[in-house]
């Protein structure tokens, strides 16, 4: 990528519609990527851990919430973007970041991280709030919300803090839930065609409203992610995709080891 984390050009998102897309079964480390060739140009996902994966793009090299360790890392190309939903621990860590930013990479959070990024990479680093959209070199980029609906969860996520992203590549449209029940404006999205969706009780939504919501936003591909937690909050991906209504096809990523599920 060319462009650096001062050179943001802040322009209206272009909505496209969705396009056929090829899947292709390799391997990153120990766990499941997948190939979607695209009229943009080919575009390979890479699950990491839990909510973090890394996606090589004709735009450049996106990371998505990046925790863990740097070393997590280490066998993936530098980053282009760094994207950002919100502050709990599984999905932003200042240390982190701090290590994998680079003077070449762009960086977007939500406004809450924002205002807590570290002083050496929060020169520069982009704010994007709910409903919020811009460009970058020619990707589009949308904020969605991504927040609690049920009343004894919503201290977790309030609405209006935390980003979803909507990513789109000439017309092939990627969705990041982030951390979210299956809200109205989830539902509501439209050409679809790549779409990471999680599901972990308490702190967001369990496998059967994951369903529902995908079933009707009816995305190409979809990722289960973050499907484990505490307190016997964790959701079966299988049984996620034998909910699922319509033509989608469930991609497992082994976000937990669980090795090349395809």
């Amino acid at each position: 990528m060319k462009t650096t984390r001062r050179t943001f050009l802040a322009t209206a998102a272009a909505s496209a519609g969705a396009i056929t897309i090829l899947p292709y079964a390799g391997m990153a480390a120990a766990h499941a990527s997948n190939m979607f060739t695209t009229d943009a140009g080919d575009i390979t996902v890479h699950p990491v851990s839990h909510a973090s994966f890394v996606m090589e793009t004709p735009k450049g090299v996106i990371y998505v919430d990046p925790v863990g360790s740097p070393d997590d890392y280490a066998d993936f190309p530098a980053p282009d973007l760094i994207l950002v939903t919100h502050e709990h621990g599984d999905h932003y860590n200042a240390e982190v970041l701090t290590a994998l930013v680079g003077a070449e990479t762009a960086l977007i959070t939500n406004p809450a991280v924002n205002g807590m990024l570290p002083a050496e990479i929060a020169d520069g680093a982009v704010s994007m709030a709910n409903g919020d959209s811009m460009d970058w070199d020619g990707l589009g980029i949308e904020a969605i919300p991504a927040y609690n609906i049920t009343e004894e969860r919503k201290n977790f996520h309030p609405e209006g803090r935390d980003n979803g992203y909507v990513l789109s590549f000439e017309g092939f449209r990627v969705y990041i839930s982030g951390d979210t029940e299956d809200i109205p404006e989830m539902r509501a999205l439209e050409n679809i065609d790549l779409a990471f969706v999680c599901m972990n009780l308490p702190f967001t939504m369990d496998a059967a409203a994951a369903a529902s919501a995908v079933s009707e936003f009816g995305p190409t591909y979809v990722y289960p992610y973050h499907y484990r937690g505490r307190d016997g909050g964790t959701q079966d991906p299988e049984e996620f995709a034998s909910m699922i209504e319509g033509d989608t096809e469930v991609k497992m990523g082994g976000w937990y080891g669980e090795g090349d599920l395809g």
